[in-house]
């Protein structure tokens, strides 16, 4: 009995050695999947109609199958606005524009989840006349009504202007999509495809074997430039 009460004894750092060295090489495993993700960044704004082509048409072929499994996406409402010295932004399209990148802001920070926080983006963008029954049924009415009316939306947009000014090279229009920190310039109409190719992973989604998904034809480029000059 002594000897059987020891042996069992002996065995059970080893056993738990075992499973710790699993666990850690399980969380291992699942930073490094996270890592492999292709950073997908959108730097656009509200009333751009190229903008809300590109939102409503193409960004959801990402959440639409798998290929949001190795997508890192993070949306910058902000585009081709202006902060002056005294902190005081003008947008493209008018003020109405400021608003609706300030509210859609507050979404962002809002919505937790990727999925939800695009979902509540093309509900207004689809119809940005119609973005208070974007707001209700995204659930959080007042955590999104809180933001917007508060000091946090004018924050966020001044968050997102830091790093719309800082990106190198500096863009030239909106839409403007970076991946893995390198602007697509016109080959974002080809979103699919340079996800798919982007990505470093082993396992490679379904829709990236889909050839007829790769490419939305387009007879000329669809974008807002910056210093574009806008007749309201």
């Amino acid at each position: 009995m002594a000897s059987s009460s020891s042996t069992k004894f002996v065995l059970f750092p080893s056993l738990f050695l075992a499973c710790l060295f699993v666990f850690t090489f399980s969380n291992n495993l699942i930073v490094a999947e996270k890592s492999d993700k292709v950073k997908l960044n959108l730097y656009y704004e509200s009333l751009c109609p190229y903008c809300q082509n590109f939102i409503v048409d193409d960004l959801g072929k990402i959440f639409e199958s798998d290929l949001f499994k190795i997508t890192d996406l993070k949306l910058i409402p902000f585009g081709n606005a202006h902060v002056s010295n005294n902190l005081t932004i003008t947008c493209q399209h008018g003020e109405e524009e400021c608003k609706l990148n300030a509210l859609e802001a507050c979404g962002i920070r809002t919505l937790p989840d990727p999925k939800l926080q695009y979902k509540f983006i093309r509900c207004v963008e689809k119809d940005t006349n119609d973005w208070e029954s974007c707001v209700k049924k995204s659930g959080r009415v007042k955590s999104i009504s809180d933001c917007y009316n508060g000091d946090l939306s004018r924050k966020l947009i001044l968050g997102y202007a830091k790093q719309t000014s800082s990106l190198k090279p500096k863009h030239e229009y909106v839409p403007w999509v970076t991946l893995n920190g390198k602007p697509l310039y016109d080959n974002y109409h080809n979103l699919v495809a340079q996800i798919c190719k982007g990505y470093k992973g082993k396992a490679l989604p379904k829709l990236c074997s889909s050839s007829s998904l790769y490419e939305r034809k387009v007879s000329k480029l669809q974008v807002s430039y910056v210093d574009e000059s806008i007749n309201h």
